[in-house]
């Protein structure tokens, strides 16, 4: 398998981390006894969290893989079109 080149690697890390602290704290949340509520509270904001990191996973993989393409100016802009219309579904 080829290696993958992320352009935004940085980013994508500090997420990452972000989530696993996330998930360290709801496990402590349960371990102490928190309320079910705060603890669904922080799941779905992990969750969130979760699905925001995978939008710019595929958005950065579609701009890699259509860097070289010979795309007419409003083909681009189409395409930036839809990035964004695909970053806003959870934001």
């Amino acid at each position: 398998m080829t290696p993958v080149d992320y352009p935004d690697r940085i980013r994508l890390i500090a997420a990452l981390r972000r989530i696993e602290g996330q998930a360290r704290g709801i496990q402590r949340m349960i371990e102490s006894g928190r309320p079910c509520d705060e603890v669904v509270r922080q799941v779905s904001a992990m969750g969130a969290a979760a699905d925001r990191l995978n939008q710019r996973l595929v958005a950065g993989n579609l701009r890699a893989c259509l860097s070289g393409a010979d795309l007419a100016p409003a083909q681009a802009g189409k395409l930036e079109v839809g990035l964004r219309a695909l970053a806003e579904l959870r934001s």
